[in-house]
């Protein structure tokens, strides 16, 4: 492997089709290991750093429920594309809520998902480009240039979808972001999924911050429209303006 070489966990259970992704991924000079069953995605995961993980959802021996919630157990950071059979509405959004970035469903072209990976790649550069930004909100910092989240002085660990989701409401506290301008900003104007993915991050940011959606103290619902972020500093301005729609 060429030490500058993305490297990617690809967990596909038919043969056929992980021979077939990792010639594509290969040839895009990316290096892959691809495994069958989820035990072993678990084993390669703990062996190795991986830049990107594929990962199927209907594996034999672990479910790719159980190897997700298992990569996310041990790092937030590395993206997630998901593969499955499964076209529901409800089996993406759950995909999503189980800490994946994106989703793709089968059958697909490998050269569709090697544009998902180079568009995963692409958000994640940006994301670590130097930035010298520090959103300091007392209880929350959100350290951009570090890549970081301190919610009171303890570091919480966000995928990188929802540091972005975090980071693009609250550089403009008090602005009103519909679902989809979410979508575009921080999945990708590719990203083929529902505005409902949103809400999934949403969902999952609010746990890791401890943020009652009941009693919001940043993250708030526009009801009908999306989302805003409120620095508590800024209690008089909420119910506003742009906290009605």
């Amino acid at each position: 492997m060429a030490s500058d070489a993305r490297s990617i966990l690809l967990v596909e259970d038919e043969k056929a089709i992980r021979d077939a992704v990792a010639a594509y991924l290969d040839r895009e000079g990316y290096w892959v290991v691809g495994v069958g069953d989820g035990q072993s995605a678990v084993e390669e995961f703990e062996k190795h750093h991986f830049d990107l993980v594929i990962l199927d959802l209907m594996l034999p021996k672990l479910s790719g429920e159980r190897v997700c919630r298992a990569i996310r157990d041990k790092t937030s950071a590395v993206p997630i594309i998901m593969l499955t059979a499964k076209g529901e509405v409800e089996d993406r959004i759950i995909g999503f809520e189980l800490g994946a970035d994106d989703y793709i469903v089968k059958p697909f072209s490998p050269r569709e998902l090697v544009a998902r990976v180079r568009a995963m790649f692409r958000r994640a550069q940006r994301a670590e480009e130097p930035q010298v930004e520090v959103l300091d909100f007392g209880d929350l910092v959100i350290d951009i240039s570090g890549h970081k989240i301190l919610v009171e002085g303890k570091q919480v660990d966000l995928t990188a979808s929802e540091f972005k989701l975090l980071a693009t409401l609250a550089r403009h506290p008090g602005r009103v972001y519909n679902r989809m301008e979410l979508v575009e900003k921080v999945l990708g104007y590719d990203f083929e999924g529902y505005e409902r993915t949103i809400d999934s991050h949403v969902k999952n940011l609010r746990a890791k911050l401890g943020d009652d959606p009941k009693n919001p103290k940043w993250l708030y619902t526009v009801h009908g429209v999306g989302y805003r972020f409120e620095a508590p500093a800024a209690d008089d301005a909420k119910g506003t303006g742009a906290s009605e729609g």
